[in-house]
């Protein structure tokens, strides 16, 4: 899909600004929502976000639209620095991208990409919502990175192999219609 540096950091953005926003509300509501409610005594999550002050993160509260952010910064430099070239590379090991059909490729760099962000998007949120109240702890620390991990690979993996990634594709194909036909000879 992408060619060049400038389509691969727009595929990146793209994809990043859709996979941000699933991610935080996906933490927020099914993995940590009864906690919240339960936490807050409401009915809601979004009530209870409201009450304690926002989302707990670098142990203080922020709001929703500010560890979007945070996250987005880190999860697209991430992406463009280690995701996307890994990925590649590793679809490449595995598949020659001249003579495989390329939904097969798409797929493994796909697949790829989760099996290398997942882990490392869960660390860096371990960091960010560390309980650094309780003090900080090693085994803590990795024990919530691996409960991250079990919580969100499945999530990434199927969001990205049926809902993101193909959204996103068709989102490149119409902001480049004119290269790709270009390159088509259309």
């Amino acid at each position: 899909m992408p060619r060049n540096q400038y389509q691969r950091m727009i595929f990146a953005l793209i994809t990043v600004v859709i996979t941000v926003h699933c991610f935080v509300f996906y933490s927020l509501y099914v993995v940590n929502g009864n906690a919240l409610i339960e936490m807050n005594g409401t009915g809601r999550v979004l009530d209870a976000l409201n009450a304690q002050g926002g989302v707990y993160m670098f142990a203080h509260y922020l709001p929703i639209w500010g560890v979007i952010l945070i996250e987005f910064a880190f999860a697209y430099t991430l992406e463009i620095f280690l995701g996307s070239p890994a990925s590649y590379h590793l679809a490449r090991r595995v598949f020659d991208p001249r003579n495989t059909n390329p939904v097969l490729f798409e797929t493994a760099i796909i697949s790829a990409t989760v099996c290398i962000m997942c882990p490392a998007m869960s660390l860096l949120a371990t960091f960010f919502y560390y309980p650094y109240y309780d003090g900080f702890h090693v085994v803590t620390l990795l024990a919530n990175w691996g409960r991250l991990v079990c919580f969100n690979f499945p999530f990434a993996y199927f969001t990205q192999l049926f809902f993101i990634q193909p959204c996103v594709r068709r989102i490149f194909k119409t902001l480049f219609r004119k290269d790709i036909a270009a390159r088509k000879g259309w």
